[in-house]
């Protein structure tokens, strides 16, 4: 893969986010940390979960359950939305482009909440988790994305 000089990489997940930019040339490229967040999110089951509530009807025996809130992935969902914010506000300053990269589900979020002008301005979207990768080995598998000129 061919990352242009100047442009940005992304990576995150639903508690890492990981912000670089490209500082080598476009064919042999050095990721230069900018920003990096880390989100502490407990288990579901650490967050106190219970049986849903129950509603009565007002008139007969009818009973209905409360939906139950996933509150640990409402807490990924919002961390995700702050990266993309994050994101929103290093291409707002320049006119590079950007590489996404984040788990189906979270990427998914992510193109939610980007502003339709960084969207179009994304030159490449990657449904792989690599957060936990070092620096060498995320350039090393973005190197492996032969044939994608970015």
């Amino acid at each position: 893969m061919l990352i242009k000089h100047g442009a940005l990489v992304m990576v995150v997940d639903g508690g890492q986010m990981a912000l670089f930019r490209n500082s080598g040339k476009s064919d042999a490229f050095t990721l230069e940390l900018i920003e990096e967040r880390e989100h502490a999110n407990p288990r579901s089951s650490q967050l106190g979960e219970d049986k849903p509530g129950r509603s009565f009807q007002s008139m007969g025996t009818d009973r209905s359950a409360y939906e139950i809130i996933d509150q640990h992935q409402v807490d990924e969902d919002s961390f995700i939305a702050d990266a993309a914010e994050c994101l929103a506000n290093h291409m707002s300053d320049s006119d590079v482009g950007a590489v996404l990269i984040a788990p189906p589900r979270a990427l998914g979020t992510m193109r939610k909440c980007l502003p339709d002008a960084v969207r179009g301005r994304l030159i490449a979207e990657i449904d792989k988790d690599y957060t936990g990768q070092s620096v060498q080995e995320l350039e090393n598998l973005l190197g492996k994305y032969e044939g994608m000129a970015i």
